[in-house]
């Protein structure tokens, strides 16, 4: 709790404070009347701030110290300091801010260095606004406003700063007269918020380019109180109140009625003051800080008088006795203050405490303006209640109020913020350019990577011109209409087919079962078409038609097959691939929580096992461990990725398969293909394999080969392979030789064969000429155009000049991984390279005891890519027949495609692996 003499020896306060505090006025001045003198302005980087020194002057006080203290708060925010002198009636407000040089410095050490742009420039019209709403603060309490400024010329961006307060506060006054409706003053005060139209007062300092001496005159012994009429320092002060008011007339923050304005200045008074400068003598200030302050301490107190009576008495003791002439010698920021200054404001304060009021009206009709003088309990709670609103904001009654006024703070933008209005109006003009940009050279349709690129380059061109803190706000406002222009009728489908080519059609729903395609819509309803044909060949190779490049696997694999077989293949023989029987009308695709990973040690482990022959134990005529296993039509490398155990384990009866190899379920379906990384006991709901029987073996003649449409002349010719089986006459009963076409199993080329002519063995005079039997084996490659031919070799085409069949043998592509694409024979001039792709197997096998197994195994892709093979392994083709089995167009999992390799892309990763076919003698049926 302080009392008012406690408050007039304690340094100055913040207003908040002030206004918290409970101060007991003495009962001689608690009637009379207040009046408020508020302080703002600029400083220079003197050591000493003019502004508070000027308090002291005008107080006769030291109450402000001249370096600053803890009571500014430490920070760069705006803050005003109250000191009321009580015996003068007098309360100061001293507003500091961003614009005194200590606040400005405290801002600049507050940022850190990788502060943005425009974070930076949010963080100084913060600055901005908080002093605006502090000087809409002084300009709604204060009767009389000194605005000080560190050099004698005017600054004209205070013009800009009065119109955008003068903006604020009519946008505001509505919140203010809500805000002090219930304070105890009269109504033109509530309705105006403010006790008289406040009189606006400048102080200039000379900044030493124009000095005179310190009593005003360019003259020795001339009396101070009569400066000369053509002093210097009066024509500069006579000069800028002239220019000031033009100035202020001209942009009409000046009119003719005072009550209208933000401020008023006097029409027959001096409202501006400079301060002048003296040469620099430090032993004659010392002197005279030394002779003031003995005559402040041997003065004799005059007798207290209340009110304006108090003032005129001060005025005249100071002259009889020379204070005031001993006053002007103290220093103010390094310069010589005369007494005149106090003078200069104390003329308008008088008017004040006299209860006169400012008439500062002009024109033929001038109007009063209201006026008020409060005593101090009044005007603290009016001021309060304004310092809630308007600055402090914490107290919950006046929470939406304050919440209001900031929202009315972007009116001061169009006045202050001349860096952001310059910036939107640079990229307001770089926009157009920057959609020029994008839209150049664009199709009707376009993909995403298409629009990334396009934005890229508007982006790139916007850079160019725009500039300041509204380019990133634009930046995206460029994003935006970038993409809405994309998205409004040029979006492209960005469906993919299974060959990698994207869908030309706009963006569109997929029509549902039974549904026709509708171009209408919106979007419209349309199967995928990426305009790529292709021509293939049926099942069985024998007819050939024109397909769309296909979107699904089902139409890659099984659609387009089922539609030709219609034409060509329906009625042929056929070995039929498992497919998954429902036993619900609603199956559900598996999830693949179950499904493993295609590097896994399974599925890779048989695929490595399978490239790997030199490792697969020789099976010859003394192993008799595993002469059961291959009498039953098995050998140990020829068991797929899910064979459970090993040869040397199989019992005389064959292993019966596991449960979830003999019960595929009837619930969940595999929503892809068969691969080694999917979960066992799941089937699809279609094959994207085929295995037809095109006739008997005789049916294929090989001194004409294939009688097929688009196979390359001479290249139609399948390669023989040549087994020797035993004759059972000669061998025991049961045993069988492997006849896979390993290196343990068959001689080396130009080594003669057991049992031919002249050859060196023990059976060799003995066997008869029907103990050799010949398959034929081709593999056939189909390129997009429908041209077709057999390969004997991975980088070798079959090419028949003559009669006679091909002469290479078959061992060659049985015994390697044979490439799943090769480029084409026939290339066309300056396009990309086409690729032929492996889409058949033919198998001729004769009608012997013979048994010919057959497991495909393909990796589409380089590794971690999985193995492919057909729902069934290990299929023992029936003797006597010339067989087809067609591989799968297309290759996908449940995670996507796997698509073609590109031009640049190694073609060994896409292969068969070795192994597909495997030959064992059979026992006959029995008799």
């Amino acid at each position: 709790m302080f009392n008012m003499k406690e408050a007039n020896m304690s340094l100055p306060l913040s207003v908040g404070d002030l206004l918290k505090a409970d101060l007991q006025e003495d009962p001689l001045y608690r009637d009379d009347g207040l009046c408020v003198v508020g302080v703002f302005g600029k400083s220079n980087m003197q050591s000493g701030p003019s502004k508070e020194s000027l308090i002291n002057i005008l107080a006769d006080k030291h109450m402000f110290t001249m370096f600053g203290g803890p009571e500014d708060g430490g920070t760069a925010d705006s803050h005003i300091q109250a000191f009321y002198n009580q015996e003068s009636r007098v309360l100061y407000l001293l507003l500091s801010s961003v614009c005194d040089s200590r606040q400005l410095l405290r801002a600049c050490q507050s940022l850190s260095a990788g502060t943005g742009h425009s974070d930076t420039h949010d963080f100084w019209k913060n600055l901005d606004r908080q002093h605006c709403l502090h000087l809409l603060y002084m300009f709604s309490v204060c009767h009389v406003l000194l605005l000080v400024h560190p050099n004698q010329t005017f600054d004209v961006t205070y013009d800009r700063l009065f119109r955008a307060l003068d903006a604020l506060r009519q946008k505001v006054l509505p919140l203010i007269r809500a805000a002090i409706k219930d304070c105890p003053v009269s109504k033109e005060w509530k309705v105006n918020c403010r006790p008289c139209p406040p009189r606006l007062l400048f102080v200039f300092q000379m900044n030493g380019s124009l000095k005179v001496s310190a009593n005003g005159s360019g003259e020795s012994g001339v009396n101070p109180d009569k400066p000369k009429k053509h002093s210097p320092r009066r024509r500069l002060q006579h000069a800028l109140e002239d220019q000031i008011y033009r100035i202020f007339r001209k942009s009409r923050v000046l009119t003719n009625q005072s009550s209208n304005c933000l401020f008023t200045v006097p029409a027959n008074q001096a409202f501006v003051y400079v301060i002048p400068t003296v040469d620099e003598d430090p032993v004659g200030t010392l002197i005279g800080q030394l002779r003031s302050n003995c005559i402040l301490c041997d003065q004799d107190p005059t007798p207290t008088v209340s009110g304006p009576r108090r003032y005129q008495q001060m005025r005249r003791s100071a002259r009889q006795s020379g204070f005031s002439s001993d006053l002007s010698s103290m220093l103010m920021g390094g310069q010589v203050v005369d007494y005149t200054l106090k003078e200069f404001l104390w003329q308008h304060v008088e008017l004040v405490l006299t209860k006169k009021g400012f008439d500062d009206s002009v024109g033929r009709n001038p109007q009063p303006s209201h006026f008020e003088l409060p005593t101090y309990s009044k005007w603290v709670q009016v001021a309060s209640r304004l310092h809630q609103v308007l600055i402090s904001n914490t107290e919950e009654e006046s929470a939406e109020l304050a919440t209001k006024v900031q929202g009315q703070l972007k009116v001061l933008d169009a006045f202050l913020d001349a860096d952001t209005k310059f910036s939107e109006n640079r990229c307001q003009k770089a926009l157009p350019l920057a959609h020029s940009a994008y839209q150049s050279n664009l199709p009707h349709n376009y993909t995403t990577t298409v629009h990334k690129n396009q934005l890229a380059q508007a982006l790139r061109v916007y850079s160019q011109h725009a500039r300041g803190v509204a380019f990133q706000r634009y930046a995206l406002q460029l994003h935006e209409d970038c993409y809405k222009f994309w998205s409004n009728g040029h979006q492209l489908c960005e469906e993919r087919s299974l060959t990698d080519q994207h869908c030309v059609h706009k963006f569109h729903l997929l029509p549902q079962p039974g549904e026709k395609p509708d171009m209408d819509r919106n979007p419209p309803i349309l199967n995928h078409n990426s305009r790529g044909r292709t021509t293939s060949s049926c099942n069985c190779g024998r007819k050939q038609a024109p397909r769309e490049d296909p979107f699904d696997i089902q139409a890659a694999n099984y659609d387009f097959y089922q539609m030709l077989e219609e034409k060509c293949c329906g009625k042929l023989e056929r070995i039929e691939f498992p497919m998954f029987q429902p036993s619900t009308p609603d199956p559900a695709p598996a999830c693949n929580q179950a499904q493993r990973p295609p590097c896994e040690a399974s599925g890779a482990g048989e695929g490595e096992r399978l490239k790997e022959p030199s490792t697969v134990p020789s099976h010859t005529l003394g192993d008799t461990s595993l002469s059961l296993a291959l009498s039953l039509g098995q050998s140990t490398d020829s068991l797929g990725p899910y064979g459970d155990g090993e040869g040397t384990d199989t019992q005389v009866q064959q292993k019966r398969p596991s449960l979830v190899d003999r019960q595929p379920s009837t619930v969940e379906y595999l929503p892809g293909m068969m691969h080694t990384g999917c979960a066992k006991g799941l089937l699809p709901k279609f094959s994207s394999w085929s295995l037809v029987k095109l006739g008997p073996a005789k049916s294929y003649n090989c001194h004409t080969g294939l009688e097929q449409p688009g196979f390359l002349p001479g290249s139609s010719f399948l390669l023989p392979w040549d087994l020797v089986i035993r004759s059972r006459s000669e061998d025991d009963t049961g045993l069988t030789e492997p006849l896979d076409g390993g290196t343990s199993s068959w001689p080396a080329p130009n080594k003669n064969l057991v049992g031919k002519r002249g050859s060196t063995g023990g059976l060799g005079r003995s066997r008869r000429r029907d103990d050799m039997a010949r398959v034929f084996v081709g593999f056939e490659y189909e390129d997009g155009r429908g041209r077709r031919f057999i390969s004997c070799g991975p980088d070798k085409i079959v090419k028949v000049l003559g009669p006679g069949g091909a002469k290479d043998p078959a061992t060659r592509v049985l015994n390697t991984d044979m490439p799943l694409y090769i480029p084409s024979p026939s290339q066309a001039r300056g396009l990309k390279p086409h690729f032929a792709q492996l889409t058949r197997l033919y198998i001729v096998v004769p009608d012997t005891q013979l048994e010919v197994t057959l497991n495909p195994q393909v990796q589409p892709g380089p590794p971690p890519c999985p193995i492919f093979h057909p729902e069934k392994t290990d299929l023992v083709l029936p003797p006597d027949g010339l067989w087809v089995l067609r591989f799968p167009y297309s290759y996908a999992t449940d995670n996507g495609p796997c698509y073609p390799p590109k031009e640049n892309q190694p073609l060994n990763n896409y292969k068969v692996l070795r192994g597909i076919l495997k030959a064992t003698t059979a026992n006959p049926p029995p008799q």
